[in-house]
């Protein structure tokens, strides 16, 4: 029997719970969004949405008008709570569960028997299970589905986000969708609500296959990316270019190179892959050794710049996008910021910084006197080297013929082949 939701929480309003939040919105839910950042919930109460994503202002406007979609700091009643807050690693690689065991702390009190409640925030193997314990003893009154399977007072299931920023609204319909519940009947009634939006492929699973299947996507992606960032190396080594040999090496039918770039960005890649690592690190050498490729690239592209940089008294030196991928605003985890920043603080020499998606300059680059924000024109005029970092739509303009007397450190081939728009 199909289960019938009237209001929905969407625990956290960032990328993935945002665009989440208005889409059920926009199905005729009443939706309450939730988030500790007062100026994010006050930007919802306008209808705005506080970051960069394509049509997600104009749902966000349609919605909140129609009194859908509103936004609290607190915990309301609902018949359905969706956790969608950041998961970071910390220093040392480990998972960071913070954000996840407070949303479950702020949900507990509002709980009723019937609830559901689902974890899309990307975790370790048996958060899950974790999460029914820390609801258990918030709410010992309530059951959940581990205590009493198929009969709990509590549904609780993990759906992973599968979203590419630049295309939320998109994916949110069109990609499939993994339901891991602690029993049968979760899944199912975490199934049944998507299903109010979602038109991808759905299945069913138990809650530690699901969280490990995530893991695993974004493992397989890094691994794979570290294979095109090495082999960038090994290329410039022998003074070749990469992306060359990666057009000739992909005429074969079995082999599918990535491209390489300055290293690995966003909330999602740099971070997955080390939940598994985590938990078995002796049975993990590759997928920790494809994290450390991905890590040091920046690195290897400042030291890059760097020589060249040698090679002048005072070097001016445009820096050419900053985001973790093209055409968004996001920062998170962007390689591209970490060698801005890196020039930045060695003083290797003036910057230019040519970034059209984001307003000001972040920390690490905005308090510094030489470093300052500049057009595309102006900053390739100017500088004496030009650092290619993100393959914004928007640098595809540039003048090839400006560049014939600069040295050009295209960590992105964006001059070298084709690529279509991300």
């Amino acid at each position: 029997m199909t289960r019938t939701f009237q209001t929905i929480s969407v625990i956290g309003l960032g990328y993935v719970g945002l665009p989440t939040a208005a889409m059920f919105a926009s199905r005729g839910l009443s939706v309450i969004g939730v988030d500790i950042n007062e100026r994010a919930v006050a930007r919802v109460q306008a209808g705005e949405a506080h970051f960069v994503e394509p049509d997600l202002d104009i749902v966000m406007r349609a919605v909140v008008t129609a009194g859908n979609l509103r936004a609290v700091t607190v915990p309301e009643p609902a018949d359905a709570f969706l956790i969608a807050v950041p998961t970071p690693i910390r220093p040392d690689h480990t998972a960071d569960l913070s954000a996840v065991e407070s949303a479950l702390d702020s949900i507990a009190p509002v709980l009723k028997r019937g609830d559901l409640v689902i974890i899309e925030s990307t975790c370790p193997v048996g958060t899950t299970a974790r999460a029914a314990e820390r609801l258990r003893q918030a709410r010992p009154d309530l059951s959940l589905p581990d205590d009493s399977p198929e009969a709990s007072d509590i549904l609780l299931t993990y759906c992973p986000e599968r979203i590419l920023p630049g295309q939320t609204l998109r994916e949110l319909v069109d990609n499939g969708r993994t339901f891991g519940g602690l029993d049968r009947r979760s899944a199912v009634a975490a199934r049944d609500l998507y299903s109010l939006f979602a038109r991808g492929e759905m299945r069913l699973t138990t809650a530690p296959t699901a969280e490990l299947s995530k893991l695993v996507e974004n493992a397989f992606r890094d691994v794979n990316v570290a294979f095109a960032n090495e082999l960038s190396i090994v290329c410039e080594a022998m003074k070749l270019d990469v992306w060359s040999v990666i057009d000739l090496a992909n005429l074969h039918p079995r082999v599918n190179i990535l491209a390489p770039g300055p290293g690995v960005g966003g909330h999602c890649i740099p971070v997955d892959p080390w939940f598994i690592h985590e938990a078995l690190p002796e049975q993990t050498p590759l997928i920790r050794t494809a994290r450390e490729v991905n890590d040091s690239k920046p690195g290897h592209i400042t030291e890059r710049v760097a020589a060249v940089a040698a090679r002048f008294r005072d070097p001016t030196i445009a820096v050419l996008g900053l985001t973790y991928k093209p055409n968004v605003d996001d920062l998170r985890e962007s390689p591209a910021l970490k060698v801005a920043r890196d020039l930045a603080q060695r003083e290797i020499g003036r910057l230019l910084i040519v970034e059209p998606h984001v307003a000001a300059l972040p920390s690490g680059l905005g308090n510094r006197d030489r470093v300052e924000t500049a057009t595309l024109q102006e900053a390739t005029a100017r500088a004496d080297i030009v650092v290619i970092l993100v393959a914004h739509n928007k640098f595809r303009s540039l003048d090839r013929g400006a560049l014939s007397h600069k040295i050009v450190v295209d960590t992105v081939g964006l001059l070298s082949v084709p690529q279509a728009s991300a």
